[in-house]
């Protein structure tokens, strides 16, 4: 069986495929990973066959158009987004799908592949598979936040779907691989096959020298604020206020950031450990609580680790993972606003110690592990690619 894997340019989107794809391999089958230009170099990183199709997209700028406001961080003047239907986010998702889709159709046929594998943002893969006549599956990273739009999207994606001959097709795929446990996903009306989230943070080594546990007697709390913001400008940076609030005496900060943002830290306490490039889940061993900007990847590595999450969304998406954390009682949600140095101490204190939100945050990790594992989820695919698109 050949599995194409599909992704628009944007790294944790790429890393949620990951654990399938791996699983795939391991179980004889050939996968290819196909995504714009701008991150074939990360692809090929994780060790899988890479393919580029389509052309760049400015995510950066497209991103930047839909941050929430904020009295403390004014948002970034940028060009105006791409013209489409639907919110702004959906004619973000629209270009880089009209971006990827002519490519990816062909090389789904040149590749004979056999089933085509999308992260929900990448609505480009339903449409090649369709093209192709072969079935798609949809791959959630995350809460499922494009459900509301479910029946909107065969409309705004029908101009693509012409363009490649693509019939009628379902932009939800054949069924949905959910990594989420039932009680964080939003409620769903589609086929979902749970699995098990296994954190894929990005290839990279564990810190040299390794982390020493907390001395006896202290917390250990990791702040990381992802990649994206960062990107967008420095002022949404907030990963070394975050860190600078929630060091204490009796509290150690590791301050996790990639090589990018290096130079965003000058006049960090030096008290604060810094490592550069470890993936997350590395550092949640001897941890007591995540401090972040509430991004998927960032939650539910957390969450496989039972640690509660002190969140500062400051992104439409990153505020749905952090209602969720909220409304499962797994940790405490500040806008970027109501996130001043006293409140974030306080919240801080308050989740390290052994009160309710840690008690959520450890069921939530229970019912993690009690998901299937990728592994178990290859038989659906073989059994899909066997009935066909017509029946699935």
């Amino acid at each position: 069986m050949r599995i194409l894997f599909t992704t628009w340019a944007w790294p944790s989107h790429l890393y949620s495929l990951v654990p399938l794809a791996w699983a795939c391999r391991a179980a004889g089958h050939e996968v290819l990973v196909a995504s714009q230009p701008e991150i074939f170099d990360e692809i090929v990183r994780t060790g899988l066959p890479a393919a580029a199709v389509g052309t760049d997209v400015d995510a950066v700028g497209l991103v930047s158009g839909y941050l929430l406001p904020s009295a403390a961080v004014p948002a970034p003047v940028v060009p105006a987004g791409p013209e489409g239907k639907g919110p702004r986010a959906m004619r973000m998702f629209y270009a880089h799908a009209d971006s990827m889709v002519d490519d990816l159709t062909t090389l789904a046929r040149d590749w004979r592949a056999d089933l085509v594998v999308y992260e929900p943002t990448a609505l480009a893969g339903p449409i090649a598979a369709a093209a192709a006549k072969i079935p798609a599956v949809r791959h959630l990273y995350g809460t499922d936040l494009l459900v509301r739009a479910r029946g909107m999207l065969p409309d705004v994606l029908a101009p693509l779907a012409e363009r490649n001959g693509a019939g009628a097709f379902d932009p939800f795929g054949a069924f949905t691989i959910d990594p989420c446990p039932q009680e964080f996903q939003l409620p769903v009306d589609y086929q979902r096959k749970p699995v098990r989230y296994l954190p894929f943070n990005g290839p990279g080594a564990a810190p040299s020298p390794a982390l020493a546990p907390p001395a006896a007697g202290r917390k250990r709390v990791v702040v990381t604020w992802g990649h994206t913001l960062a990107k967008l400008s420095d002022a949404h940076f907030f990963a070394p206020q975050a860190a600078a609030a929630v060091r204490g005496a009796d509290t150690e900060v590791v301050l996790a950031v990639s090589a990018a943002q290096v130079p965003l830290l000058a006049g960090l306490p030096d008290d604060i450990k810094v490592v550069v490039d470890v993936p997350l889940n590395l550092l949640l061993g001897d941890a007591d609580l995540v401090v972040s900007h509430g991004g998927a990847g960032t939650v539910l590595t957390a969450l496989h680790a039972g640690l509660p999450l002190l969140l500062v969304p400051q992104l439409p998406d990153h505020t749905g993972h952090s209602a969720r954390v909220l409304a499962t009682g797994a940790g405490e949600v500040l806008t970027r606003d109501e996130a001043t140095v006293e409140q974030l101490r306080e919240d801080a204190q308050s989740l390290l110690e052994d009160g309710p939100q840690r008690a959520a945050a450890r069921r939530l990790r229970e019912r993690i592990l009690e998901q299937p594992a990728p592994a178990d989820l290859v038989p659906a695919l073989e059994q899909l690619v066997e009935r066909g698109p017509a029946e699935s």
